[in-house]
């Protein structure tokens, strides 16, 4: 699958991420999120205590404080309507549950929930604005 962008008069296709297209690289890239010392992708189950006082000492804060690190707040987590259309088969449509929603994370490339959370989290940074 290919997006085409029109920008003026020029257009150009980009295409989309390979992680979301084959689920084998995406749970080879997720899986490798999790394991990573310096990633720490998690947790499993958001009520996991453990995982956020481990996230909490890696940023030197409590674990309410760590709880609010997550990935839909962190730059890289992307829900454009271009990435959208990349998530194949019902995740085309806004997949949401009751703790957030699915998305793709540019940093670490794989489909990822913005209700989790990793060591790398930017959510301190905004994108510029055109003025």
């Amino acid at each position: 699958m290919a997006i085409r962008i029109t920008i003026g008069s020029k257009s150009s296709e980009t295409s989309c991420p390979p992680a979301t297209q084959d689920l084998k690289l995406n749970t080879k890239n997720r899986d490798a999120a999790i394991q990573a010392e310096h990633i720490q992708y998690g947790p499993l189950n958001l009520d996991d205590q453990d995982y956020w006082t481990r996230a909490a000492e890696h940023w030197k804060a409590e674990p309410e404080v760590a709880k609010k690190s997550k990935c839909g707040n962190c730059i890289a987590f992307d829900v454009s309507p271009r990435m959208l259309e990349c998530l194949p088969g019902p995740v085309s449509e806004p997949i949401e549950d009751e703790e957030g929603k699915l998305g793709y994370c540019w940093m670490h490339h794989f489909k990822c929930h913005s209700a989790r959370s990793c060591s790398v989290s930017y959510t301190h940074l905004t994108l510029p604005t055109k003025a």
